[in-house]
């Protein structure tokens, strides 16, 4: 991914600034106040880990799906389908990865941190863990033993996370038809809610049509009020990224807390 993307990370970074200083506007226009500025300040910080964090691991990403392609005697023909295929494969098992991780004590550690912000902005997409990059190949391991290319793999997956950081916004309002199909803005917010109808909704990454098929579905029907339900974590990244193992290790972690 790092030879694909690499030419145009600096780019492909200008224009993320640009949309995010643009949301800032209509926030600051609107007075809706979807931005505080420690907290954007600590999802920059964590944002700034994450990156460097894609760069210390992209190599062993490579290497457990490269184990296991090889592994197989046959590899999917590099062509369209194949690669509409993988994509709608790594979107299916990121659902279930994204579930997963909401369930289960020991994910839900280094995921925590995505759910702790107190404000849905596009700074949030990106408060993920620095070290979730040790788990998440894992994941695709399925879709490397059924001959997809490595890296069809990582750009699908790549694509998935990018599309997701459009998601997270109150800028755009419902989109009619095309709720319930693929992932929106409007079903997203419902995922960040600690409001008790909407814990454990919407876990799709580019379809939605995954919640709805396992009944984990639920659309935009009140106020959203985001983070964790046991409230701020504060602004400190290192804590933000940290919290969840320790509260994992010393066994106070609690889901959804």
């Amino acid at each position: 991914m790092k030879h694909t993307a690499g030419p145009y990370r600096l780019w492909i970074l200008g224009f993320l600034l640009l949309i995010v200083l643009a949301e800032i506007a209509w926030s600051w226009k609107n007075d809706k106040r979807a931005y505080e500025i420690k907290e954007t300040f600590s999802n920059l910080a964590v944002l700034a880990g994450f990156q460097f964090s894609k760069v210390l691991f992209a190599g062993y990403q490579l290497a457990i799906l490269g184990f296991f392609t090889a592994l197989v005697p046959f590899t999917l023909p590099r062509n369209g389908w194949v690669f509409l295929l993988t994509f709608i494969t790594t979107d299916f098992i990121y659902y279930w990865f994204h579930r997963v991780s909401h369930i289960w004590k020991p994910l839900w550690a280094f995921h925590m941190v995505h759910h702790s912000a107190m404000h849905m902005n596009l700074t949030a997409a990106y408060r993920l863990n620095w070290l979730s990059a040790i788990i998440s190949p894992l994941f695709f391991i399925p879709a490397a033993i059924l001959g997809m290319p490595v890296d069809y793999i990582v750009i699908c997956y790549a694509l998935n996370l990018v599309y997701q950081f459009f998601l997270h916004t109150e800028a755009v309002g419902k989109l009619g038809v095309f709720e319930g199909i693929i992932d929106t803005p409007s079903a997203h917010r419902v995922h960040h809610g600690s409001n008790p109808v909407y814990i454990d909704k919407n876990f799709g990454g580019v379809l939605i049509i995954w919640d709805k098929l396992f009944g984990t579905y639920q659309p935009e029907t009140e106020k959203v009020n985001y983070g964790l339900t046991s409230g701020s974590m504060g602004y400190n990244p290192f804590k933000l990224v940290f919290k969840g193992f320790t509260d994992l290790f010393t066994g106070k972690m609690k889901l959804k807390s």
